[in-house]
């Protein structure tokens, strides 16, 4: 008799015969063979173990700074059939008490029966968590006296971009696109001087509080430097691929920081001329940068729709903003308080931050425009000037706006021509000047009791 043999399944030989066939020949173009789920399960199995074992749990840094968020949740949220002694000791107990109806319970059925749910005692943590969510926080903003408009300084034959007031506060510069810097008396309004040289627009003005100096920077690539005792052109700053926009002094450093359309922030010596550090990151056009002397030392804004705070130090970002679903077009900070506001194109266009991490404080909601231009004083007083012409006047610490004005072309202009591009408080706070789309300079004062 011959001896039995145990043959290996029919299934399993062709599957196997497959593989083999699929391994000589996986070059040519084979279907995929399907694969054994359990496999496949081990497979990913040992996937995410390889790569992902070392990120299980929180390190002990991260997780020491781990905060409950809310109110906690009760301990103990029991379920007794009757008022026990469970439920006395505990008064957060559900608790399932008999409900007497005349004897007889609902459609007849017996009053053991019927139970009826107690409510959760009012005392607890979590409903007094519960009690102040609910109550309205009631916003109070400081008083403010009103604005009004008091002069309009005509002579500019362009686009008023850019205005400056110099630290004695006697006097202001505005740059315009006429390519003119005109220097203009601040009490009285009038023309002292111009001073040409830029072959394009000019976008940004600072006077130095250290030196007798002039800082403007045009369209045309050019950043110069002015000595205002003999009113001429000493200092040439080279290096912008484009239009530059926007430029600030440093309030401590011999430091001028300049932007523009190149997307780069440039550090420069202020005596050198040479370019000691490049501030790059953005992916679009710098349309403001502010300088103080405090951590962020130079903070930028872009059309990208970020604002970047930078270490200067270390020539790096510190912090990336990127709440604005809009360009970014023009940055404020605060005299004396540490925080900024910035103001976008759309959206919640105004917001405030605080330093050095560049923590979200609040929105100003409210002028819905493109906001060309931001400026705040040491009163809590924040201007915000649109491009469609209007003037809103906020609380800066609140963002609860006081005061609405529009801005009013002079007789000639067109009704388009009421933008606002730019402006800036006087060193006394009272006094503040815009530059606007009908060529004018216009003087705004606070009306005092």
């Amino acid at each position: 008799m011959a001896d039995a043999h145990e043959f290996t399944p029919l299934p399993a030989l062709q599957r196997l015969s497959a593989q083999r066939t699929y391994a000589m020949f996986g070059s040519e173009s084979l279907d995929t063979l399907p694969e054994n789920d359990q496999v496949a399960k081990m497979r990913t199995a040992i996937r995410i173990r390889n790569e992902y074992k070392d990120y299980t749990s929180l390190p002990a840094v991260l997780l020491s700074q781990q905060t409950p968020v809310g109110p906690a949740k009760p301990k103990h949220l029991a379920i007794t059939a009757g008022p026990g002694q469970a439920a006395a000791n505990n008064d957060r107990a559900l608790t399932l008490a008999p409900s007497p109806l005349n004897g007889s319970g609902l459609n007849g059925t017996s009053p053991a029966n019927n139970l009826a749910v107690g409510s959760l005692a009012t005392s607890t943590s979590f409903a007094k968590a519960l009690a102040m969510h609910k109550q309205v926080k009631t916003v109070k903003p400081a008083y403010h006296p009103p604005w009004k408009l008091v002069r309009v300084i005509s002579g500019h034959l362009g686009w008023v971009r850019s205005i400056a007031v110099e630290p004695g506060n006697k006097w202001f510069a505005t740059g315009a696109g006429d390519r003119v810097i005109k220097i203009w008396d601040l009490a009285s309004g009038e023309l002292k001087l111009s001073l040409t040289g830029h072959i394009s627009t000019v976008r940004g003005l600072a006077v130095s509080g250290r030196h007798p100096y002039l800082f403007s920077a045009a369209e045309d690539k050019m950043v110069k430097c002015w000595d205002l005792e003999s009113n001429k052109v000493i200092r040439h700053y080279h290096g912008h691929l484009s239009g530059v926009y926007t430029l600030s002094l440093h309030p401590t450093l011999d430091v001028l920081v300049t932007a523009g359309r190149d997307a780069v922030a440039r550090v420069w010596d202020m005596r050198t001329k040479a370019q000691a550090m490049l501030l790059s990151g953005h992916t679009a056009t710098i349309a403001d940068v502010k300088c103080q002397d405090a951590d962020p030392q130079v903070i930028t804004g872009s059309m990208d729709t970020t604002v970047r705070l930078w270490d200067l130090a270390a020539g790096k970002t510190m912090v990336q903003l990127t709440h604005h679903k809009k360009s970014v077009r023009t940055l404020a900070i605060h005299p004396q308080e540490y925080s900024f506001a910035s103001g976008s194109a759309g959206g919640n266009n105004i917001k405030k931050w605080k330093c050095p991490e560049g923590t979200f404080v609040h929105n100003f909601s409210g002028h819905n425009a493109i906001i060309n231009t931001l400026s705040v004083n040491e009163d809590g007083v924040l201007f915000s000037g649109g491009d469609n012409g209007t003037l809103t006047f906020w609380d800066y610490g609140t963002g609860v706006p006081f005061q609405n004005l529009d801005d009013i072309p002079q007789p000639g202009s067109l009704e388009a021509e009421a933008g606002v591009f730019c402006s800036t408080f006087d060193l006394s706070g009272s006094r503040l000047l815009t530059g606007g789309a009908d060529k004018t300079i216009k003087v705004y004062a606070e009306q005092n009791k």
